[in-house]
């Protein structure tokens, strides 16, 4: 990871962590670096939050002053810009988004031209150009760029989703979440096209609205929903729809650990799995890894962050991997996650199986799990402490085949994360206390 650019794009805290002046670089650098003597084309989508036009005018300022077509697709999903850059051959793509975050935040996600996330040396070559002092050429005279909309974007995503998920859904009552986000542009329109019965709540998005208290990560008010009324399935999104949570037609989450199981076993009845794999982070539930290896699913652990969990993919070309945030991947179809795409194909589950979604998902037990952070004064030193490794393999001695111990380091902040998966709630707090009352013992 760079200084500015993580495993998700260059984020922070609009007009303050994430410079409204370094917006306008990053277009300027693409525009240059994709527009050797020709027009570039870029296509840029956003999110609802306020901020969000102010990156894209600096954005597309930038690359159209370095000679670049740049094409707005306005408010979309993030998969929606992966998508399209294939599809229409755009050397690059932006997306304006901090996805789950708080409307004050904001990012700026930047793709290939296989609508993959940005090669890292392209981002180093940014973050230089961000601190130098070096001026990149203007463009001048017809050498200058146009800055236009992209019409039927988001017309072309919808009808792919579509085709490639073709489905009935007549007769089918489903409540959504759309976050006051992204997904407002696209859910409800394709499956309603599809015969879907929909009850939408939080789609009108007002620039701060964003993730408040809705979508995938404040799913509450649609659990509610889904306990009182009388439907089949609810889909909760996160800001920008890259990620789903979904809910059973009794009200409980059907988190991204459960739709990987749900998938897993489907595509490995259906012959489907490469080398009958799905890859999950460290973070996936114990009761997952349980359940796929008595069903004969080999798991494949990465590093948390979907960046790894698509690397290991394509290296292996696995068919399907994901979070347990719902940002789950099916690698023959897609280069990111995407909401929409994943509660289509849960969808196509449920019609071929004739099964509910709490039917689907009623053999995977889940394991009680309890995770603290704990601020350190050096998390690597702390981990490299010999009594603190040992209490953490006496833990995990004691948890055996019923449990497990995870101790890592923030990627970001001084923060020991302690987790544990235990039989039981009470057993989950004495073990993660057990080794966080050490480590403040110590002083660490």
């Amino acid at each position: 990871m760079g200084k500015y650019f993580g495993t998700d794009g260059y984020r922070g805290k609009a007009n303050d962590t994430l410079r409204l002046d370094y917006a306008l670089k990053i277009g300027r650098y693409l525009g240059y670096y994709y527009g050797k003597n020709r027009h570039a084309r870029i296509l840029i989508g956003k999110d609802t939050r306020q901020s969000s036009s102010m990156y894209e005018m600096a954005l597309a300022a930038g690359a159209s002053a370095s000679g670049a077509t740049v094409y707005l697709l306005g408010v979309c999903p993030t998969p929606s810009v992966s998508y399209l850059i294939r599809k229409e051959n755009f050397d690059c793509g932006i997306m304006v988004s901090a996805s789950h975050n708080p409307y004050y935040d904001n990012g700026i996600k930047l793709f290939n031209g296989e609508g993959k996330k940005m090669d890292p040396e392209v981002e180093e070559a940014i973050e230089l150009y961000f601190e130098s002092d070096e001026e990149l050429p203007y463009a001048t005279e017809d050498k200058i760029g146009k800055v236009l909309n992209f019409e039927d974007g988001l017309q072309l995503y919808i009808s792919w989703l579509r085709e490639m998920n073709p489905l009935d859904l007549s007769g089918m009552k489903i409540a959504l979440d759309l976050a006051n986000g992204s997904a407002t542009t696209t859910a409800q329109e394709c499956l309603n096209e599809m015969g879907a019965t929909l009850e939408v709540i939080h789609s009108e998005p007002n620039g701060i609205n964003i993730n408040d208290h809705c979508g995938s990560t404040h799913p509450e008010e649609l659990q509610q929903l889904m306990k009182e009324g009388n439907y089949d399935v609810g889909f909760a999104f996160d800001g920008d729809a890259d990620r789903l949570i979904a809910v059973d037609e009794e009200g409980n989450l059907i988190n991204g650990d459960y739709i990987l199981h749900i998938c897993g076993k489907y595509m490995l009845a259906k012959g489907k799995l490469k080398d009958n794999a799905v890859v999950t982070t460290v973070m996936a539930n114990l009761g997952l890894y349980k359940s796929f290896e008595k069903n004969g699913i080999y798991s494949v652990q990465t590093a948390v962050g979907d960046k790894y969990v698509f690397e290991s993919m394509e290296a292996n070309d696995y068919k399907i991997g994901g979070e347990q945030s719902g940002h789950i991947i099916f690698k023959d179809y897609e280069n990111t996650g995407d909401g929409l795409f994943t509660a289509l194909q849960l969808l196509a589950v449920m019609i071929d199986e004739k099964a509910s979604l709490k039917k689907l998902g009623e053999d995977l037990f889940i394991y009680p799990q309890l995770l603290v952070n704990l601020r350190v004064k050096d998390k690597e030193a702390v981990l490299k402490d010999p009594e603190v490794n040992q209490v953490i393999d006496e833990v995990a001695n004691e948890l055996g085949n019923e449990g497990r111990i995870l101790v890592r380091p923030s990627g970001t902040e001084p923060l020991l994360r302690v987790m544990v998966e235990a039989k039981s709630d009470e057993l989950c707090h004495d073990y993660v206390y057990r080794v966080i009352d050490f480590v403040k013992e110590k002083g660490l």
